[in-house]
């Protein structure tokens, strides 16, 4: 498996983007799906992780940043990969990227119905944090924080 940073117009990405929407709008209403759209993952200060295995693009996460913070969106592997360590793999690359740009935290919201996204950020050091941003009026919407460095 690889994980590289890659356009979110290449090749078998456009199939993640869509299979996260599909699992996010079977579980939260439209007013509570904050899905960053194909256009701003082009933007400037966005990084797409991509995991491939024998060049199947399998998962993704992007990074966006926000000051001299980042922000985690579009965190998706796809079910046929689950379970095969993907969504780490991810984290981990994603992370690096983070301290070596010299972020503080990574923050991020998924939502309450979502117990396996919670239970792999908590695993991984994310802590709970009050709602932020868009998200502070969503009843579904748990966010999370990992502080990168002191």
């Amino acid at each position: 498996m690889t994980v590289t940073i890659e356009s979110p117009r290449n090749p078998g990405i456009a199939e993640l983007l869509r299979g996260g929407e599909a699992f996010a709008e079977a579980l939260y209403p439209a007013e509570e799906n904050f899905i960053l759209p194909l256009e701003a993952l082009e933007e400037p200060g966005v990084a797409v992780f991509v995991a491939r295995v024998d060049g199947e693009a399998l998962g993704m996460a992007a990074l966006v940043q926000h000051g001299p913070d980042y922000e985690l969106k579009r965190m998706f592997v796809s079910e046929a990969a689950r379970g095969q360590g993907l969504a780490g793999q991810l984290l981990d690359a994603l992370e690096k990227h983070a301290r070596d740009a010299g972020a503080v935290v990574i923050r991020l919201e998924t939502g309450n119905r979502s117990d396996a996204a919670v239970a792999l950020y908590e695993k991984r050091g994310y802590v709970h944090i009050p709602r932020f941003g868009e998200y502070a009026d969503s009843a579904s919407s748990v966010c999370m924080e990992l502080v990168l460095a002191g």
